[in-house]
């Protein structure tokens, strides 16, 4: 078993704090988190970057690229590192990155035009929305979620994303053999997850339940932070059961971690 360090970690910045100084539009938090903050919108013209009103309800994803081709998710791509390495690396997959934040998608696209890669495409949309309304049934070969917020404090620890009725959202996303990539810096975080496995529908593809290298695996920006300054990371690699059948023809509802939703509460911005 691998040992869960309490490593000293890097400081976190509070973004609401430095965005409450910006104040032109709310938007909601990022990877699957409604927290309502501020954020100076930055324009985005590139052919890869697809506003959210392209996609119409219940319209699915594969629409927006130009070729047919299996479909992986990265949910958090931030500025992109992670995305950019995983379209060269593997050229015949269509990969789809979705960030809450409009200067990850922004520095996202930047890269990928820069570096001619014409196999990834951008949204602006939080995470289970996405999954919920555009994600075909088993239609994901792979699905990325790599250093989420984690939610440090104990009564914030409902509003982290990957939880039992998140799981079985993947399991209606993935195709069968399909993968779930998780990797967290934080040890709270990753015993959290292990402990929701094993999991009908999932064989674990690791030795362990978690380990602290995987072979071959990109690294984003945070995780290359975080190996700089000798801090551990906490990987986890789940396949879905090619025999598991879905007894649900629709996405299951996932619970907002929140006491009232988002869209209530008027946090929810347009994509520009």
């Amino acid at each position: 078993m691998i040992e869960l360090k309490p490593a000293k970690r890097l400081p976190r910045f509070d973004i609401s704090k430095i965005y409450s100084k910006v104040l032109d539009r709310p938007i909601a938090g990022n990877t699957g988190n409604s927290l309502a903050m501020t954020q100076r919108m930055i324009h985005i013209d590139s052919p890869l970057f697809v506003r959210e009103e392209r996609l119409k309800d219940g319209e699915d994803v594969t629409s927006i690229f130009d070729r047919q081709g299996p479909l992986a998710l990265e949910i958090g791509c931030g500025t992109g590192d992670f995305l950019l390495q995983m379209a060269r690396l593997h050229p015949e997959v269509n990969f789809l990155g979705t960030d809450i934040y409009n200067k990850g998608c922004y520095k996202t696209c930047r890269k990928a035009d820069l570096a001619g890669v014409q196999n990834i495409r951008v949204v602006r949309m939080e995470a289970r929305h996405l999954l919920s309304n555009h994600i075909r049934r088993e239609s994901l070969q792979a699905v990325y979620i790599n250093c989420p917020d984690p939610w440090p404090k104990k009564r914030h620890r409902r509003r982290r994303l990957i939880n039992s009725d998140f799981l079985q959202l993947l399991l209606y996303c993935l195709s069968p053999g399909g993968r779930f990539y998780f990797c967290t810096d934080f040890a709270d975080y990753a015993q959290g997850v292990a402990e929701l496995f094993p999991c009908q529908g999932f064989r674990n593809q690791l030795p362990e339940p978690f380990v602290n290298h995987l072979e071959g695996y990109p690294s984003s920006k945070y995780m290359e932070r975080f190996r700089r300054e000798d801090l551990p990371l906490y990987f986890m690699v789940q396949s879905k059961d090619r025999e598991y059948r879905l007894e649900y023809l629709e996405p299951p509802p996932v619970p907002s971690p929140f006491r009232k939703p988002a869209e209530q509460r008027g946090i929810w911005a347009e994509t520009t």
